[in-house]
């Protein structure tokens, strides 16, 4: 339950439309069997999500079948193929994007969120966190684009892209190899920049570890960097600071 959720319930309580007990069984976090974070959304603004990648199919598609019956959004990152081809099977109606390795099931559409955000990748290689961050915000509410392969390698093509980039009101920024393109971001833009290195580069780049660092040295002032790979987080934090204006 969100705030404008709550918001309604008290009100539909106010008017009498509600009993009292009724409400408070709404408001419990006491379902049984139900281990989610069910006050996350009054809390924070935005629900639990779920990290496929360190569970089994198995224990994805119980928590999907606990959310289904609480009747609850379902969202969960971090899936495989092989996870993909499972789950499909037994929630055919769930929404599903394999580039993002995502799925979805959305009981209540998000509350729309003012403000945009930028996602940018440097590289055709780094889409997949960039489709994560994507998917994350468009479950949040938060209208976005993606502008992709306008990397430091060929920087007219992030050139070409300046003015619409500049229109937005957060930018997140995806990169590997030496992760040089936060940087550019954060000394030519106002907007908040969020970095999000991916473990995409030869040898030395040590599976993102080399963006990371990068990132985390860059002379661009206030560059905010979440972990390897976490498109998830950065369209979080972009929550967070459109969220709090």
């Amino acid at each position: 339950m969100n705030r404008d959720e709550l918001l309604e319930l008290l009100e539909a309580v106010s008017k009498g439309e509600l009993k009292p007990d009724d409400a408070a069984g709404k408001l419990s976090m006491s379902w049984d069997g139900f281990n989610g974070d069910m006050g996350r959304g009054l809390r924070l603004g935005f629900d639990e999500v779920i990290f496929g990648r360190g569970k089994t199919k198995e224990q994805i598609e119980q928590i999907a079948g606990e959310y289904l019956s609480n009747e609850l959004n379902f969202f969960c990152t971090g899936l495989d193929d092989q996870k993909y081809a499972y789950l499909s099977g037994i929630y055919p109606q769930f929404e599903y994007n394999p580039l993002a390795g995502t799925m979805r099931y959305m009981k209540k559409e998000p509350v729309k969120l003012n403000g945009t955000a930028a996602v940018i990748t440097a590289g055709t290689s780094d889409m997949k966190v960039a489709l994560e961050a994507a998917e994350t915000l468009e479950i949040l509410g938060i209208e976005h684009e993606i502008y992709s392969d306008i990397g430091v390698a060929g920087l007219h093509r992030f050139v070409n892209r300046a003015e619409q980039i500049r229109a937005k009101d957060v930018i997140i920024v995806v990169a590997g190899m030496e992760g040089a393109l936060p940087s550019v971001v954060g000394g030519s833009f106002p907007q908040p920049v969020i970095a999000v290195p991916s473990s995409v580069g030869y040898g030395v780049s040590k599976g993102g570890f080399t963006a990371l660092l990068g990132m985390l040295s860059s002379c661009a002032p206030g560059v905010t960097v979440v972990n390897i790979d976490n498109g998830y987080g950065a369209a979080v934090a972009a929550f967070r600071i459109l969220n709090g204006r």
